[in-house]
């Protein structure tokens, strides 16, 4: 089941506030990004983040799955908590460096 245009619009109102937030159609899904940083893997119409040290304790309880096959583990972010959502998805952005261009 594909991410629907309403899921992903969900996504980006219960982060706003904290950033510049676009998202992008990637893989037949979408990747959220704040201030330009990739910070949110949505696909099937749920939320994922990276498994990194900085939300380690405040993810400790949230379920896992990988977003696509072939991909790591992720944390499930719980999207219907904006509040939660916020405070994770700074931290991620603080440790998340701009990806480099591409060359053509």
């Amino acid at each position: 089941m594909a991410t629907t245009n309403e899921f992903i619009e969900y996504v980006c109102e219960q982060i706003n506030g904290i950033g510049d937030i676009r998202y992008k159609k990637m893989f037949g899904e979408y990747m959220v990004y704040l201030n330009d940083k990739p910070v949110i893997i949505v696909c099937d119409n749920t939320a994922f983040v990276k498994q990194l040290d900085c939300i380690k304790e405040e993810m400790k309880n949230a379920q896992t799955g990988c977003p696509y096959k072939g991909a790591k583990e992720h944390y499930i972010l719980d999207i219907d908590s904006p509040d939660f959502c916020k405070s994770i998805i700074s931290k991620i952005e603080q440790v998340t460096p701009i990806p480099k261009p591409r060359k053509k």
